[in-house]
């Protein structure tokens, strides 16, 4: 599904990533653990298509994405992807009936009924027409992955997406991304810097100073 090879990227003189090379296959729910500063989510953006690589390639169910135009790596992201982020990014001033509903919006789709069942599908049936400042952050993070999900993305990136919330409230999510792992054929992956976050996954890959550990 995902091909990385030999990919380089700097941020001015700071050398981020080094000749990281890796493959993670279609439905695997994958870890991508390190210390703060690794390069971790610098990895998860690219392989999202929110950066380009300096050198190397990445291929994404057989195209090389890293040689897409910016039009292109736009409907990349908005018709394969879903992201979670550590501090939910959603909009206050709309409902999360709508703010679960942008994505589809976005590609044209009029399709209320999938936004409904996202919504239910992580518990906040009935919320529909609350704002975001009117829940819990662990409420916020499960609209935010209502969200991801609403497109049916191939591949869903989650940054970090317990990082803001207490350890009750984060083993809820990594429980619904264990279910949502098993019931779908896509493709999880998880940035943390937590061990114990990174045993939910399938497969832990350990990055450190811009390079694969083996």
């Amino acid at each position: 599904m995902i091909q990385l090879q030999a990919i380089e990227k700097y941020f001015g003189e700071a050398h981020v990533l080094r000749g990281i090379t890796l493959e993670i296959k279609k439905g695997e729910f994958v870890a991508i653990t390190g210390s703060s500063g690794s390069g971790k989510s610098t990895l998860l953006n690219l392989i999202g298509g929110m950066d380009r690589p300096d050198a190397g390639k990445i291929i994404v169910d057989g195209s090389e994405i890293s040689a897409y135009s910016d039009e292109q790596l736009t409907l990349h992201r908005r018709q394969k992807i879903g992201f979670v982020f550590q501090f939910f990014n959603l909009l206050p001033n709309i409902s999360i009936f709508d703010n679960v509903r942008i994505p589809l919006l976005l590609n044209n789709i009029s399709s209320p009924e999938r936004a409904y069942w996202c919504l239910e599908r992580v518990g906040l049936a009935g919320r529909d027409r609350s704002y975001p400042w009117q829940l819990s952050g662990g409420e916020q993070q499960r609209v935010a992955l209502a969200r991801a999900l609403v497109g049916d993305p191939e591949i869903l990136l989650a940054d970090e997406p317990t990082g803001s919330l207490d350890s009750r409230t984060g083993a809820r999510i990594l429980e619904l991304l264990e279910e949502i792992s098993a019931e779908s054929s896509g493709t999880i992956i998880l940035v943390t810097h937590e061990e114990y976050v990174a045993r939910h996954a399938d497969r832990t890959i350990r990055i450190s100073d811009g390079v694969i550990l083996i």
